[in-house]
């Protein structure tokens, strides 16, 4: 039971309680007489005032409040490692129309590579199953949350009864979150490098099935980091071998000198989910 002190302030025990003295301060904002002074902007409680707190000069409390949510959610189910899938949200499920098609080609490319949402949906429920002899606390998956791959991932870990995590982004189109990510671990962001940050602070493992733009964002960002030694080595697994070479000439780089020749060990390939789960397996001996 919480009572006001001499002071003023909601204890709970004889600590103060913010949150009840928070909300007793917006009502009493609330029911006080409407005069110049009361309904100026400047009179508005600093932390109930959406006009000062998205201000240019507050972005850095912005970013903060970002992070530490995730982290303290994250933190209070015990969640300690994750396993990220990255990848194109315009993949469609096997049997479902390609709906960002612009033409006949994209549609058949699309709807052909709905055999990544099959494999992505296997990994997902793999992970999912190895989570759970971890009371679902290692190995958690972990998607940006919206359709195509990351539906498959979340949808996978469904299926092995797993929670799963989606991060999701505003976007003007696509991010909506799936109905398969675990209600009370499904967040939304402003800013996409808080967003990169929490995919990769737990990683045990980021799997990279074909997407666009944003997957090789997330795939570069996560490689650098690795590379760099920002990061602990993991397991970095490209989904599809053909995809990958026909859009990226790793040797190339290593031909020219920008990278060296043993920065290509820190890529694997994989075919298919059991493929993927023998790379993480053997990784960490499991």
């Amino acid at each position: 039971m919480a009572d006001r002190s001499d002071d003023g302030l909601w204890r709970k025990g004889g600590v103060w309680d913010p949150l009840k003295d928070n909300k007793a301060d917006k009502h009493a904002a609330a029911t006080l007489p409407k005069t110049p002074q009361t309904l100026s902007p400047t009179y508005r409680l600093a932390f109930a005032d959406d006009e000062f707190l998205s201000s240019e000069e507050l972005r850095p409390i912005r970013l903060q409040l970002e992070l530490m949510k995730v982290e303290m959610n994250l933190a209070e189910r015990g969640i300690k490692s994750t396993v990220v899938l990255f990848g194109g949200a315009r993949i469609p499920a096997p049997g479902q129309a390609a709906w960002a098609a612009h033409n006949e080609t994209q549609r058949k490319n699309l709807e052909a590579a709905s055999v990544y949402y099959d494999e992505a949906r296997r990994f997902g429920e793999l992970c999912g199953l190895h989570s759970a002899r971890f009371n679902h606390q290692e190995y958690v998956v972990v998607t940006g949350g919206g359709p195509g791959v990351m539906e498959a991932g979340n949808r996978g870990a469904a299926d092995a009864g797993a929670p799963s995590i989606g991060l999701n982004i505003m976007l003007p189109h696509e991010q909506a979150p799936n109905p398969y990510v675990t209600p009370d671990l499904s967040f939304n962001f402003h800013y996409f490098a808080i967003r990169k940050m929490h995919f990769l602070m737990r990683a045990k493992a980021v799997a990279v099935f074909p997407g666009g733009f944003g997957t090789l964002d997330e795939m570069f960002e996560a490689l650098t980091l690795i590379q760099t030694k920002r990061m602990e080595r993991i397991p970095l697994i490209l989904f599809s071998e053909k995809f990958w070479r026909g859009l990226i000439n790793f040797e190339a780089l290593v031909d020219f000198g920008t990278i060296a020749p043993g920065d290509l060990d820190l890529i694997s390939f994989a075919e298919t989910a059991d493929d993927a789960w023998k790379t993480i397996a053997e990784f960490y001996k499991l």
